[in-house]
């Protein structure tokens, strides 16, 4: 079996200069590389990477290059309204605005720039199942 070094979700998108924006905004990625066709973000004690790269490039499978659909990526933050009223004041869009679920979690979901969906969710204070 081989060892997982590193993970790392790559955004395909048409909207470089956006989604580097949307990202950087709602969490703590800096950029750590910046070319015209992909964009390094990383977090500060480098736990967590985002790549965004341009959908046409060659190296990004044919069958790739087309806008996102079934799946989404879930973030977990530790204030899930904060980043609410940030995409509110931003004017990104918002599919479902924070609600508690049952299993313990204040989730929102929003659609980035190039049609992909976060859920982003925080844990409730001393939910018990």
């Amino acid at each position: 079996m081989e060892i997982i070094n590193r993970i790392m979700t790559n955004i395909c998108s048409d909207q470089l200069a956006e989604s580097k924006v949307f990202y950087t905004k709602l969490f703590d990625l800096k950029v750590d590389f910046e070319s015209d066709w992909f964009i390094h973000l990383i977090s500060e004690h480098k736990d967590f990477e985002l790549g965004i790269i341009r959908k046409t490039n060659e190296i990004v499978p044919k069958a790739a290059q087309v806008d996102p659909t079934g799946f989404y990526i879930t973030f977990v933050v530790n204030q899930v309204d904060d980043l609410y009223e940030l995409a509110q004041a931003e004017n990104m869009e918002v599919i479902t605005p924070p609600e508690n679920t049952f299993y313990g979690q204040r989730r929102m979901v929003l659609k980035d720039p190039n049609g992909a969906f976060l859920d982003i969710s925080s844990p409730i204070p001393d939910f018990e199942f």
